[in-house]
């Protein structure tokens, strides 16, 4: 366990809980965290990790704009949840992803989980574009995630990590419940 560590997984915990509560500003503090966490990675050598922190950088600047720019009006995102259409090619999606990054990194790199890393990078992925869109149902995908990461970091022994992905999972819970109570929730278009 290093400071940077401490300090990136501190950030992770409020911006998680600022998103909760519909606060644009988890955006940029939680570009901050996935910055660190993108440079702790390259340290550890969990590159699918590190690329999927980049990518993160870049929503992160995304859900910064949708929740204070997008929407119909121009003025952020509303809560709202998926179509079932929407849900099942997302789902698809996170499923097709995950396959074909598995697919490259068990056939072309030495990556010591290829396939379990790829699916949590895949569908954190489709996680984080549904909570940029504010759609409810990205706090179940993110539940299912978070659990699945708390295990991968317990047998990577990064403990601090694991614990921190224990907290974004109740942070999670607590999104879900919490959105689901918005009065402006709707069903997407």
């Amino acid at each position: 366990m290093s400071w940077l560590e401490l300090i990136a997984a501190g950030l992770g915990i409020v911006a998680v809980w600022l998103t909760v509560r519909q606060n644009p500003w988890c955006w940029p503090i939680g570009l901050l965290m996935v910055l660190l966490y993108a440079w702790l990675f390259y340290d550890w050598r969990l590159y699918s990790n590190l690329l999927l922190q980049l990518l993160f950088a870049g929503s992160q600047l995304y859900g910064w704009w949708q929740w204070t720019r997008g929407g119909e009006q121009h003025d952020g995102r509303k809560v709202s949840r998926l179509s079932l259409a929407s849900l099942a090619t997302g789902l698809s999606m996170g499923a097709l992803g995950a396959w074909l990054l598995g697919y490259l990194m068990a056939n072309h790199t030495d990556a010591s989980a290829p396939w379990l890393d790829a699916a949590l990078t895949s569908f954190s992925l489709v996680a984080q574009l549904w909570m940029a869109q504010k759609r409810l149902q990205c706090w179940a995908l993110w539940v299912v995630v978070d659990l699945c990461y708390v295990a991968f970091f317990v047998h990577s022994q990064l403990y601090l990590t694991a614990g921190l992905y224990a907290a974004f999972t109740a942070l999670a819970i607590s999104g879900w419940l919490s959105w689901r109570r918005d009065p402006a929730l709707r069903y997407a278009p």
